[in-house]
């Protein structure tokens, strides 16, 4: 169980799919050079998220810092932080 104080959610109905959250985490580009390059990325079990089919999916919430770049690089509220009350 994860035992995080807060979660990513997504509303991916408001996602178009532009991939800035996923560039813009320095998670992201910390572990696949392919983001960091300003590209998709090539490694999906070293990211914490990725476009796909045209929107935004979590793909390993472990790896997430909680810093809030995606959050402020998304221009339509597609992402955000949950807090867990109960861990």
């Amino acid at each position: 169980m994860d035992n995080k104080l807060y979660n990513l959610v997504t509303k991916e109905e408001k996602c178009y799919g532009c991939g800035n959250c996923v560039v813009a985490c320095p998670v992201n580009a910390y572990n696949d050079p392919a983001v960091a390059g300003g590209k998709g990325p090539e490694q999906l079990d070293k990211v914490i998220m990725c476009v796909e089919n045209g929107v935004i999916k979590i793909l390993n919430m472990g790896l997430c810092k909680g810093c809030g770049t995606c959050i402020e690089e998304c221009p339509d509220g597609a992402i955000g932080l949950e807090v867990n009350y109960t861990t």
